[in-house]
C-alpha cells in the first residue's frame, strides 16, 4: 500500500473537462474509424494500444499529473467510441444489447472493486490494484456511454439535440441530488461519469453531422480540432493552479 494522490479533485472544472474530453473522444474515434476509413476493428485495436500505453505511464507516476490523467481519459473515450461501434455495427449486436453487456461489465467491475478494496474512492488511490479497477470502470463507462448516446441519437427519435437535452436534464438532477439529498456521493459520481459520456456522444454528433441531419456540420476534423484546443487550454489552467498551490505550501 502506498498513500498517493493520483486523482483530481471533483470540481466544476473537472466535469467541464470530462465532457470536453469525452466529446473529443467521440469525434476523434469517428475521425479514425470512418473519416479515415480505417474501420472499427483496427481502430479499436490501435486506440486500445494507446490506452494501455497511457495507462502504463499513469500507473508509473507518483502523483496527479493533469496531462497524463486526461490523456488516459481521452484514450478510454476514443477507444470506447470505436469499441461500441464495433459491437453495434460489425458484430451486429445493436445498441440495446451492447449497452446491456457494457452495463453488466461495469457493475461487475464496481462490485469486485468494492469487495476487493472496500471502497470506490474517486479522489484518492492507495493501491495499484485500486487504480486498475478505477480505469477499468472508466473504460467500460465511456464505452457504455457511447452506446447509450448513439441509441438516443439514432433509435429513440429524440435526435442529436434531443438526446443531449435529455442527458443534460438527468445530469442536472444528479447535481441537485448531490446538493440536497443524502445519496452516496460515490454513487452519484459514477452515475454522472456514465451519463457525461452519452452527453458527449450526442453533443459530438450534434457538432459533426450535416445540417440536414440535425447537426452543425463542423465535421469530425473541425470538431476534434476545436475540442482539442479547448481541452489543452483547460489542462494548462489546471497546471497553473496546481503550481500556485504548491508554491503557497512551500
Amino acid at each position: 500500500m502506498n498513500n498517493i494522490n493520483k486523482l483530481p479533485a471533483i470540481t466544476v472544472s473537472f466535469w467541464i473537462m470530462k465532457i470536453c474530453a469525452t466529446t473529443l473522444g467521440e469525434t476523434a474515434g469517428d475521425l479514425l474509424s470512418m473519416t479515415l476509413k480505417i474501420g472499427y476493428a483496427i481502430s479499436s485495436m490501435l486506440l486500445l494500444s494507446f490506452f494501455f500505453v497511457t495507462l502504463f505511464i499513469q500507473l508509473s507516476t507518483k502523483k496527479y499529473h493533469p496531462i497524463i490523467y486526461w490523456a488516459v481519459i481521452l484514450a478510454t473515450s476514443t477507444a470506447g467510441t470505436t469499441i461500441s461501434d464495433f459491437m453495434d455495427r460489425t458484430l451486429g449486436l445493436g445498441y440495446a444489447t451492447g449497452s446491456l453487456i457494457l452495463a453488466t461489465l461495469l457493475v461487475i467491475t464496481l462490485v469486485i472493486w468494492k469487495i476487493s478494496e472496500k471502497t470506490l474512492a474517486v479522489t484518492n488511490i492507495t493501491s495499484t490494484r485500486g487504480e486498475l479497477f478505477y480505469w477499468t470502470a472508466i473504460l467500460f463507462s465511456n464505452t457504455l456511454g457511447t452506446a447509450l448516446g448513439d441509441f438516443l441519437a439514432d433509435n429513440s427519435g429524440l435526435g442529436f439535440a434531443g438526446g443531449a437535452i435529455l442527458i443534460g436534464s438527468l445530469l442536472i438532477l444528479i447535481v441537485l441530488a448531490y446538493k440536497f439529498t443524502k445519496i452516496s456521493h460515490i454513487i452519484l459520481f459514477w452515475l454522472a461519469f456514465v451519463l457525461t459520456r452519452p452527453f458527449g456522444a450526442t453533443f459530438g454528433d450534434l457538432l459533426t453531422k450535416p445540417l440536414e441531419k440535425g447537426g452543425l456540420n463542423f465535421g469530425t476534423i473541425g470538431s476534434s480540432a476545436i475540442l482539442f484546443v479547448i481541452l489543452v487550454i483547460l489542462i494548462a489552467i489546471t497546471m497553473v493552479r496546481i503550481k500556485q498551490t504548491e508554491k503557497r505550501l512551500d
